[in-house]
Parts: structure tokens; C-alpha cells; sequence
């Protein structure tokens, strides 16, 4: 048995998997698994969806049943912070307990949603949605016929925004910049949403900003906006992004540049400390660029990345990014990294339903994206992937299979 100590900081989805890649690699060493919430580690998507509209029990996001967790062997510690890392002596002080000698340490903190600093964010009736209890809390508020402010226009509050419209509330969505997910989707893209979401009766406000929030009549809450316009509501919700939770890096003197600089191999600049999932800022060669990616699939791939990094094993992690939103009837997918700089190819009618939006780099696919069109999809993963050569306009003909390119 080795006499190896692995310490992972962080239960949700990159901590999980990197403990259960520790075991399923073969490693019988001393796994400490930390984590800030009572909640074995969990996978966040369903929280805005299934989770919050009550048509999934919370228990239904854990990584694994109960039996499999336990079968792992951990040394298991919920509600518990990290507070320290002692690089010189390799020990991990906790918020309780006795510091913890660590062989590799595995940052997997993630992040914190962001709260605007402005007059009244405190105010009762105010949520961010990011943990099991925030949606437990905000779900129990989410009462029909109540009116939800939405605060950000991007895809957390966007689908909140569909989840809180098929409970029967009243919507508003206040986006500071001009168009919806502007951040991470063409114009193309944000207007598609924004025909989405005002058809099925969400009001959305863009290029507002927020100036305060009081207590109105009764439970009421007013918002007053930049422009000095006040709207009436029950609850918000602040979706207005992701603060990564690296100052205990940052403390121990790791390098950071909005999150905990990483290779390809997930290691920091200690070589005995790695990262993985929302905290991880690395070198993405898909964009060309350093980046800290927020999604399902890097938290899961990165965090058994830097768990078999940890081992001793030759990674390199480079997946192709790959996010999806869910919104009522509509399922949006993005592989790979848009940018304007890229030649736009459409597949399909982006007035319809369905459609596919192509992103080429001289004759090669760079990114794709579309809502409802999941199988040409996985044909144009294929494309950019292979870094294949293509036709443009084969690939705007709806006659041509994707899977003949």
C-alpha cells in the first residue's frame, strides 16, 4: 500500500472526479477529499433547470450513490475550509482539525458568484445561484405569479429567467451590455435568444445597468435602473458571473492571473500542486489564448487531468471546448472558441429553430455552434477536431451530409 497522502480542496465535480480517478487509476493511497459544503460532490447544471423548477431531487447531481462514494475509501471532510498552505512544510491547515501533511495537493476550489456592490444588494429576497442551497432557497421563492428580476443577460440568468416563466412567474431581464451573452456568442446568437425569451413572455431590458434596489410596500422590491426607470419585483437574482476562488493560492504564493495558472499538465508553479475545474486558468490552444473555463465537461476532464498528473502520468490536457445551455424547449451548443476575427458559414435558416453557425480559420472549422441541431454537431466536432479542410458553401448546403465532408 503506498504511503502516498493526495489532498484534493473542493467537492463539487472537479474534486469528485479526481478522487475517483485516483482509485480507478489504482492508487491505494491516503485520498483527503475537502469540501466547504455538506454535500458530497455534485455536478451544478441541473441546479438552474431540474433542480430549481422541482422536477429533480437535489440528491439526483451527486457524482455518485452513496455506496459507490464510500467505496472509494476517502478520507472525507465536509463543511470544512482550507485556510492555509504551508508549501515549506507541504501541510494544509484547515478551518477545523488538525493541519494535513500532503505528498500532491489538488486545488479544486472553483468559484463564488459575483454580487454587484451596489445600494440594497443585501436586501432580503436577493439570491446568486451557485450551490445546492442557493437553489433549494431561491426555488422555495420562485412562487407563481411573484415577478423575478434577472439581473445579467447571460446563461446562468437566462435560464433561470426559462425556469422561473414555467413556474408562472413574471420575468425581467436587465442586461448591462447590448445584446444577450455577448461575451461568448455572436449577434446572431444573442438575437436568436432574445427572440427566444420575449416569446415566451420575458421582458428583457438591454444596455441597463442597475444603480440601487430598496425595499418597497410590503415584501416588495424596487429596482432602479441606470437610465432612472424603476421597475417593481418580488425576487432577483444576481447572474452576473464567476469570481475564482484562488486566494488561497494566491496566499501561498502560487501564480495566478484570475484563477490559478496551470499547464497542460494541471500543474501550478509548484510543482506539487495542481488545479482543475472553474479555478484552473490555462493555456487553451483550441483559442489560442490563456482562459478559465467555466463548464461541465473541463471541470470533469481537467479534474481527472490533474488527478492522474498527480500519479506520475504524462497528461495533456487540450480538450476541444464544449458547452450546452438548456432553455424551455431549446438545447444550444457550442464547441470550440468563436471570435469575430473567424468567416461565419450558416447551415440553415436563423430564423428557424434549428440551424448551425460555422466559425472557419482559412478552409478549417474552428468552432461551431446551434440551438436544436445536436446531431450536425457532433458531425462538426468531427470537422474541428480533424482540423478538416472544407467547402464552404458544402457546408451551407443542407443537401450535403456533415458526415460526407
Amino acid at each position: 500500500m503506498s504511503d502516498r497522502t493526495i489532498v484534493i480542496v473542493g467537492g463539487g465535480q472537479a474534486g469528485g472526479w479526481a478522487a475517483q480517478t485516483l482509485r480507478s487509476d489504482g492508487f491505494d493511497g491516503r485520498v483527503v477529499l475537502i469540501g466547504d459544503e455538506p454535500h458530497r460532490p455534485y455536478e451544478r447544471p441541473p441546479l438552474s433547470k431540474a433542480v430549481l423548477a422541482g422536477d429533480a431531487h437535489p440528491d439526483t447531481t451527486y457524482l455518485q450513490k452513496s455506496e459507490a462514494f464510500d467505496a472509494l475509501n476517502l478520507d472525507w471532510r465536509p463543511d470544512v475550509s482550507a485556510t492555509r498552505i504551508d508549501r515549506a512544510a507541504k501541510r494544509l491547515h484547515l478551518s477545523r482539525g488538525e493541519p494535513i501533511p500532503y505528498d500532491s495537493l489538488i486545488l479544486c476550489t472553483g468559484g463564488r458568484a459575483r454580487r454587484l456592490g451596489i445600494p440594497g444588494s443585501d436586501l432580503p429576497g436577493i439570491f446568486t445561484l451557485r450551490s445546492i442551497g442557493d437553489a433549494a432557497a431561491l426555488g422555495a421563492a420562485l412562487v407563481a405569479g411573484k415577478r423575478l428580476l434577472v439581473v445579467g443577460g447571460g446563461w446562468i440568468g437566462l435560464e433561470v429567467a426559462a425556469t422561473a416563466r414555467k413556474k408562472g412567474l413574471d420575468v425581467i431581464v436587465v442586461e448591462a451590455m447590448d445584446r444577450l451573452c455577448e461575451r461568448t456568442v455572436p449577434a446572431e446568437i444573442s438575437s436568436y435568444l432574445l427572440r427566444l425569451h420575449t416569446a415566451h413572455g420575458v421582458q428583457v431590458e438591454l444596455g441597463a445597468g442597475i444603480e440601487q434596489l430598496a425595499q418597497g410596500p410590503g415584501e416588495d422590491l424596487t429596482a432602479t435602473l441606470s437610465d432612472g426607470r424603476e421597475l417593481a419585483c418580488d425576487v432577483v437574482l444576481f447572474g452576473v458571473g464567476l469570481i475564482a476562488n484562488d486566494e488561497l493560492a494566491r496566499e501561498a504564493g502560487l501564480a495566478c492571473e484570475g484563477g490559478v495558472l496551470v499547464d497542460s499538465q494541471c500543474r501550478t508553479s509548484d510543482p506539487d500542486i495542481l488545479a482543475a475545474g472553474d479555478v484552473a486558468v490555462w493555456h487553451c490552444d483550441w483559442a489560442a489564448r490563456r482562459m478559465r473555463l467555466e463548464s461541465w465537461q473541463n471541470a470533469q476532464e481537467q479534474g481527472i487531468a490533474a488527478a492522474r498528473a498527480a500519479l506520475g502520468t504524462t497528461v495533456n490536457h487540450q480538450p476541444l471546448p464544449w458547452f450546452w445551455s438548456d432553455q424551455y424547449d431549446v438545447n444550444l451548443q457550442i464547441f470550440g472558441v468563436p471570435t469575430p476575427k473567424h468567416q461565419v458559414v450558416v447551415r440553415g435558416d436563423v430564423g428557424s429553430n434549428s440551424f448551425v453557425m460555422f466559425f472557419l480559420e482559412a478552409d478549417k472549422v474552428a468552432a461551431a455552434l446551434g440551438p436544436n441541431a445536436a446531431r450536425d454537431l457532433r458531425f462538426a466536432r468531427r470537422l474541428i477536431e480533424r482540423r478538416t479542410s472544407v467547402d464552404p458553401q458544402q457546408l451551407a448546403n443542407l443537401q450535403v451530409p456533415l458526415s460526407k465532408l
